[in-house]
């Protein structure tokens, strides 16, 4: 993008959306995340979209671990968080290593297959599978790591693993939010190896943070109180939408 995204109305036009969806995620609302990044990349390349998101869900870690702060699953994250680092590795070669329109391709489809098994799981749940956290967390960890390294979209390998387990809502929260405030941090010497922590694109993130806490502080008050199935099948409709622009126009571009 060029000089003037910090002037630019259709940056904003999906910038506001996407960082309020990103606050209702680490607020509670975890599955929405997913949307942001592809939101954020119909105005500028998903690898830039993702370093502008970087320090603003960093910020937004903070609220939500501090509301969540007593209620975590320290086996889970004794597992997964070593998966995911070697996940992020794996992720900063593969985004090194291809052109903006593979990353953008790649986002799409990711964002679509995620939609569509969310859909599915609102007609099928998953079944029940309430023993302990084994080793095979390590591996979820990791698929956790290199997508949320690629689009901030690690969420969906996490819950693959974690909702059979029944935890309760908060447990599930504050294992999430923890979770990914670390991961965040894992992903910042990638970003930095990428030459995306640039003055424009952090002076974009300072701009959007104020509405990024307030987006968070929300999200922990409307958890607690929404019950949120029409509000996610909306949300995974439009993420299906959004996935095929973006895969579309990668495909395209290759």
């Amino acid at each position: 993008m060029g000089p003037t995204l910090l002037t630019d109305p259709a940056f904003y036009l999906v910038a506001i959306p996407a960082v309020i969806i990103f606050g209702l995620a680490k607020g509670g609302f975890a599955a929405v995340g997913v949307l942001g990044t592809p939101l954020m990349a119909l105005a500028v390349s998903p690898v830039q979209a993702a370093s502008i998101a970087l320090p603003i869900l960093i910020v937004q870690d903070v609220v939500s671990i501090w509301a969540f702060r007593r209620q975590w699953h320290g086996r889970a994250l004794a597992f997964m968080l070593p998966g995911a680092a070697v996940g992020i590795a794996l992720a900063y070669g593969f985004a090194a290593s291809i052109p903006v329109a593979g990353v953008e391709a790649a986002v799409g489809l990711s964002s679509i297959g995620f939609a569509l098994w969310q859909l599915r799981l609102r007609r099928r749940p998953l079944r029940p599978d309430p023993g302990p956290v084994t080793p095979v967390a390590a591996l979820f960890g990791a698929m956790s790591g290199f997508t949320s390294q690629l689009s901030h979209a690690g969420g969906p390998p996490f819950q693959m693993y974690l909702l059979p387990k029944g935890l309760p809502r908060d447990v599930f929260i504050g294992t999430s939010a923890i979770f990914f405030g670390v991961v965040n941090w894992l992903k910042v010497p990638a970003y930095w190896a990428l030459g995306q922590f640039s003055a424009e694109n952090l002076t974009t993130a300072a701009v959007l943070l104020p509405l990024a806490i307030a987006a968070t502080a929300a999200g922990v008050r409307l958890v607690r109180r929404v019950d949120a199935e029409r509000f996610y099948t909306l949300i995974y409709l439009l993420l299906v939408l959004v996935g095929l622009r973006l895969a579309w126009t990668g495909l395209a571009g290759l």
